[in-house]
């Protein structure tokens, strides 16, 4: 199949470059240019040899932000040699879309055909989906629609049924890597002109921080090369422009926040006469007793966690006792959960087992719900293989298929919960133990069979 030569470039691309963003300087202005797409749009993808042929159709992209949608919708006017025209559903009501469909009946008349692409189509109701109907029926627009939304909830389905549903992916860390690289190389458009110097591994942390996002991953470069000092991007520069931003509470001094630690660390030691003594002198010193019993369910929750689940009801207790008798008869139950909590088992294993998969979330960012665990209430989501393979365990010997992963792909088999062997705790890691050979076993048998 021959491919089609794309248009000139657009006026769009030829706007003053210094008055854009990194983002938009370095949209892609081809189809090889666009990284993270390789499904639909790798060498052999029937949707790329459409585009290359001039084939193109409507459709509805669906994906997440910064996946290159838009620059999608404006590759496919070029490749159509068609007249780019972009609306957004969060700034745009039903004078506007008339306004464009009128427009694109003249282009029409004129032998001139309009890709209308519509950003967030999702938010138009459903009396302003509908206006587009006829006019992607006879041919006037070449619609294109972006949504970050599932398009079987948020769109009705006479525009689902005009149209073709192209799933784009978050772009992975590697693919943003090579768009950073791409920029920083980029004299006439990127950061190649401003000699800066950054590793590998910063680069890795900016794809990373973007979650997927590639216009996320080229605004954080941009501000940290505006920030750098003398064009190094090092560990310094990429922690200011990386941390996140929290806030701090911020409700008394230095001395205040010694006592809590000291109370909090009396409960881990498991000394009740320090709880107690730490205790009392917060409340002798005129501390918010509501916020006394927040930390005690706190400590309750991070350091005792399975090894004794009624310690979390006693603090909930405890401080609805409070609230219920007030100074000094509720200063009792405060006390008699510091006291409690001190003699407690500890177990801080789900806090670790907590903190350990925010750790790889933050590495990994947002991966796919495997197929089989995701609900398919509509034709479109089953077709594209939702729920195919789902094993119900109430209908499975045991109660629980063994077989079925849960974990997305990339972390098939990790195991973040390690149970300690104090207090309850034992008891549930022995369940947990025992699942997890019986899963392992199950997967052994599995492969045999294939």
């Amino acid at each position: 199949m021959a491919r089609r030569k794309p248009a000139a470039t657009s006026e769009l691309f030829a706007e003053p470059q210094h008055l854009k963003p990194l983002a938009e300087c370095m949209r892609p202005r081809s189809l090889d240019e666009i990284v993270g797409q390789q499904r639909l749009l790798g060498l052999n993808a029937p949707l790329r040899r459409a585009i290359e042929a001039g084939n193109v159709y409507s459709m509805i992209l669906w994906g997440p932000p910064g996946c290159g949608k838009t620059t999608l919708a404006l590759l496919l006017a070029k490749y159509a040699n068609a007249r780019f025209r972009a609306i957004s559903a969060v700034l745009s009501g039903i004078a506007d879309v008339r306004e464009a469909l009128s427009e694109a009946e003249t282009n029409f008349a004129q032998g001139i055909r309009t890709a209308l692409f519509v950003d967030e189509v999702h938010r138009f109701n459903k009396a302003q989906q509908d206006a587009f109907l006829p006019h992607i029926e006879k041919g006037t627009i070449l619609f294109v629609g972006a949504t970050t939304e599932n398009p079987s909830f948020e769109l009705n389905s006479a525009l689902l049924s005009r149209c073709r549903v192209h799933v784009m992916d978050a772009v992975s860390v590697e693919a943003i890597v090579a768009a950073l690289k791409r920029a920083l190389e980029d004299r006439e458009r990127g950061l190649g002109a401003r000699d800066l110097s950054v590793t590998q591994e910063s680069l890795r942390l900016i794809a990373q921080a973007a979650d997927g996002d590639v216009r996320r991953a080229l605004t954080l470069l941009e501000i940290a090369a505006d920030v750098a000092n003398d064009g190094q991007i090092d560990e310094a520069t990429l922690t200011q422009v990386l941390a996140d931003r929290t806030r701090r509470f911020d409700k008394g001094g230095e001395q205040f926040y010694d006592q809590i630690s000291a109370l909090h660390k009396s409960v881990r030691s498991s000394d009740a006469d320090a709880a107690l003594y730490w205790c009392a002198r917060m409340l002798d010193g005129g501390v918010d007793p509501a916020y006394l019993a927040r930390r005690l369910t706190r400590m309750a929750i991070e350091d005792i966690g399975l090894a004794d689940p009624r310690a979390v009801q006693l603090a909930l207790e405890g401080w609805d006792t409070y609230e219920r008798l007030g100074s000094p008869e509720g200063d009792l139950a405060l006390a008699s959960v510091a006291v409690y909590l001190a003699v407690a088992a500890k177990s801080n294993a789900v806090y670790e087992a907590l903190g350990d998969v925010r750790g790889v979330i933050g590495e990994t960012g947002t991966l796919d719900v495997p197929l089989h665990l995701r609900n398919a209430p509509t034709k479109l989501m089953k077709g594209l293989g939702y729920g195919k393979g789902y094993q119900y365990d109430h209908a499975v010997d045991g109660g629980v298929a063994l077989d079925q992963q849960c974990l997305p792909d990339a972390l098939a088999g990790r195991e973040f919960y390690q149970p300690t062997n104090h207090g309850l705790e034992a008891k549930i890691g022995e369940k947990v133990e025992a699942l997890r050979a019986a899963r392992a076993q199950a997967r052994k048998d599995k492969d045999r069979e294939r």
